[in-house]
């Protein structure tokens, strides 16, 4: 498993939010799935309405997130 950090925009209502999310995946496919299905089930936003900029692989040692560190270490 690996830490991805994703950023990019939504839009709530009628503006775009931007967002920065650290999330743990096997792959960076998997890793923007994972955002989408979040933030349709937390935020209620469609797909369509979410503009991903960038995705990078985050280094274990620089993971900020705690559930993800944890995930990272349940995996290993």
């Amino acid at each position: 498993m690996k830490a991805f950090r994703i950023s990019g925009r939504f839009r709530m209502g009628r503006a775009w939010q931007p967002f920065a999310k650290e999330l743990a995946a096997k792959d960076e496919a998997a890793a923007r799935e994972k955002l989408l299905s979040i933030l349709g089930s937390q935020h209620g936003v469609p797909r369509k309405y979410v503009t991903i900029a960038a995705v990078e692989e985050v280094p274990k040692d620089q993971v900020e997130d705690h559930a993800v560190r944890y995930a990272l270490e349940a995996g290993a």
